[in-house]
């Protein structure tokens, strides 16, 4: 399989919870009663994502994602006897 580039030229303003999770004693999950932490805004540009924080008094921070290492090979090369890399699985 192959890492898709789908939605990776959007912006996305996330809240990040203010109070602490819980973990549940019945399931071991975490819970928050914070629900804006679930939400996730997409924007085109960062400047979008900029202007709608400063108008609604939304706190922010601007991280860009890291650059991914890209390593260029053809499809046959996976099938290569002499593979530099070994199989996964």
């Amino acid at each position: 399989m192959t890492s898709g580039r789908a939605n990776s030229e959007k912006w996305y303003l996330e809240y990040q919870s203010i109070e602490r999770s819980v973990i549940d004693p019945l399931t071991g999950n975490t819970r928050n009663v914070d629900t804006r932490e679930q939400l996730k805004m997409p924007f085109d540009t960062l400047e979008d994502a900029v202007a709608y924080a400063k108008a609604n008094n939304i706190p922010h921070r601007v991280i860009d994602r890291p650059k991914s290492k890209r390593i260029p090979r053809s499809y046959s090369e996976n099938f290569d006897y002499d593979r530099k890399l070994p199989w996964t699985h």
